[in-house]
């Protein structure tokens, strides 16, 4: 095995899909490169959708709703249901390969990130089950008192497996609920609640900081995340900025890169489709 590798990513706007295109080129290269990736990175101000959620009846309308509050949406490249990203919430992929001698399960992938969010957070009495009127509920729901602060997901490419977590850290979590709560009102109407589409209800989600009663910085909780993840690893671990693309280009040549960033603009042209009717 190469030695695990730490990747920071800077904060961007709901319009550049790199993070996406990363999380899977990287998760194809665990195998090949037998090495374990934790990679933070932000968003500012947006609205990422699953592929569960573009089909709402009136997803259009729900779309204009997040536009109007000054969210930008974007459509991941995996299932699911919607989460809020913004300067306040720690987007964590653990990427890691698939062993031949033993495979490693579903939630097998799942508690390696509870293990790691534990290890990073021993103060906290973290429970993993559904919330299920959350956004984005799931078995592997973070919570503190029955309040959830993170969500876990997962995504498996070419024997390479990545477990993705967005941890809400600090800001307005009620407003983030309640912007997501209008979405399903607004793109399931009536329907609202039902057909897999959670009744999303705020008061059920809580930041991290609040629940630890302490001031936590977005640059805290990775500093805690990375000295967890060096632990677990028993070695040091390099952390490396991704400001500039020259680690990259050791790992992903230029045409992978750019096909993958393709293949997500070609995902979320349903979203450009709508902004230009709606500006006729």
């Amino acid at each position: 095995m190469n030695p695990p590798i730490l990747l920071d990513q800077d904060i961007y706007q709901g319009n550049d899909f790199s993070p996406f295109a990363l999380t899977d080129l990287l998760t194809a290269e665990t195998k090949k490169q037998q090495q374990t990736f934790l990679h933070f990175w932000q968003y500012n101000k947006t609205v990422i959708f699953g592929m569960k959620d573009t089909r709402t009846p009136f997803f259009t309308e729900g779309v204009q709703s997040i536009r109007k509050a000054g969210y930008t949406p974007v459509v991941r490249n995996s299932g699911g249901l919607g989460i809020v990203s913004d300067t306040g919430i720690l987007n964590v992929s653990l990427l890691f390969p698939q062993t031949d001698d033993k495979k490693i399960s579903i939630d097998d992938g799942y508690e390696r990130m509870l293990a790691l969010t534990r290890k990073a957070f021993p103060e906290a009495a973290i429970e993993a089950f559904e919330i299920s009127d959350s956004y984005c509920p799931g078995t592997y729901d973070l919570s503190i008192s029955g309040k959830k602060f993170a969500g876990i997901a997962q995504r498996r490419i070419k024997n390479g497996i990545a477990v993705m977590m967005y941890l809400s850290v600090n800001g307005n979590q009620q407003a983030r609920g309640e912007l997501m709560r209008s979405f399903y009102q607004v793109s399931l109407k009536e329907a609202f609640g039902t057909d897999g589409y959670p009744a999303v209800q705020p008061e059920k989600m809580a930041n991290l900081s609040d629940l630890l009663q302490q001031q936590l910085t977005v640059s805290e909780v990775k500093i805690r995340l990375a000295t967890a993840f060096q632990n677990l690893m028993g070695q040091s671990v390099p952390l490396i900025p991704l400001s500039s693309t020259d680690w990259l280009q050791n790992y992903i040549s230029a045409d992978e890169w750019e096909t993958q960033l393709a293949r997500m603009a070609d995902r979320n042209s349903i979203l450009k489709e709508q902004q230009y009717d709606n500006s006729l």
